[in-house]
């Protein structure tokens, strides 16, 4: 049977791609593209002249036959953007509908955003959870956090940067104080990671605009199991005081992140609340 190569390509620097993976790219009867004209650029930097097609969200299932018909006849690569195939594009289905038809899948492993940034991020790569994109709606994308919120793994997403600020703003919220690394442009000339609370995050990114996707990492539960000092609770309350919540509800949330009890929480509301 026919192999369908699964082929990590460059997030940025050119130079990431492995001497491997241009092999296959070479061979393969056709590359399945997430989009033709950008992969265009890279397979012309390196000389490959092996057909193409899109294979992308919106013409999955219309392209999915296509593909499996030259996969009958030899081999096939599949390609995303950037990084590697499958993760947060529709690989999945091809992926099934080859291993259903008896075919071989094979990876061609290399570059990764979310790898590359949990490696560089400083935080715990023990135990780690990739979650995808966060959700565009800021509702939504508060009851998907407060989904993980007690879980004790680092946590990773990608982001856009024009919603950058509000998602950080919607995981203090129901996150809090957590360290967090925020990685755009790995790889590339303008690469950037920002490491610091969330909070400090905020900062950065609303005087600083961003630029390109995001990768963020964010320290699990656990790791911010000891109690809190008296700076990091008075920060966390005082932007808990600006959200509007009722202050039972603050007190409550933070006593149980910060080790303080809630009737001490409470009352240091009440204080701040009456100095501004």
């Amino acid at each position: 049977m026919s192999t369908l190569y699964l082929v990590a390509t460059p997030i940025g620097n050119l130079e990431d791609i492995s001497a491997r993976a241009l092999r296959i790219l070479r061979e393969v009867k056709l590359i399945a593209c997430e989009d033709t004209r950008h992969s265009g650029k890279l397979l012309s930097h390196f000389d490959i002249h092996t057909p193409t097609t899109s294979y992308f969200e919106f013409n999955k299932r219309k392209k999915l036959d296509p593909v499996l018909k030259v996969l009958d006849k030899g081999d096939v690569a599949l390609i995303s953007d950037a990084g590697t195939p499958g993760l947060n594009d529709p690989g999945f289905l091809l992926v099934q509908a080859a291993l259903d038809a008896g075919h071989i899948v094979s990876p061609i492993p290399g570059p990764s955003a979310p790898l590359a940034a949990l490696v560089s991020s400083g935080l715990s790569t023990d135990a780690f959870l990739y979650l995808g994109y966060l959700p565009r709606k800021s509702g939504e994308r508060v009851q998907a956090l407060q989904q993980v919120v007690e879980l004790p793994y680092t946590l990773i997403w990608l982001e856009t940067p024009h919603r950058l600020v509000e998602s950080l703003t919607d995981m203090q919220q129901v996150l809090g104080q957590r360290q967090i690394a925020v990685a755009g442009e790995l790889t590339k000339m303008y690469e950037e990671i920002f490491r610091g609370t969330i909070l400090q995050a905020i900062v950065q990114f609303t005087s600083h605009p961003a630029r390109g996707e995001y990768t963020l990492v964010v320290a699990g539960a656990m790791e911010n199991d000891e109690k809190w000092d008296e700076a990091k609770l008075t920060s966390v309350l005082t932007y808990e005081l600006g959200t509007g919540e009722p202050l039972s509800n603050i007190a409550k949330d933070i006593a149980k992140r910060s080790g303080w009890p809630r009737r001490q929480v409470y009352q240091r509301l009440t204080d701040l609340q009456a100095k501004s």
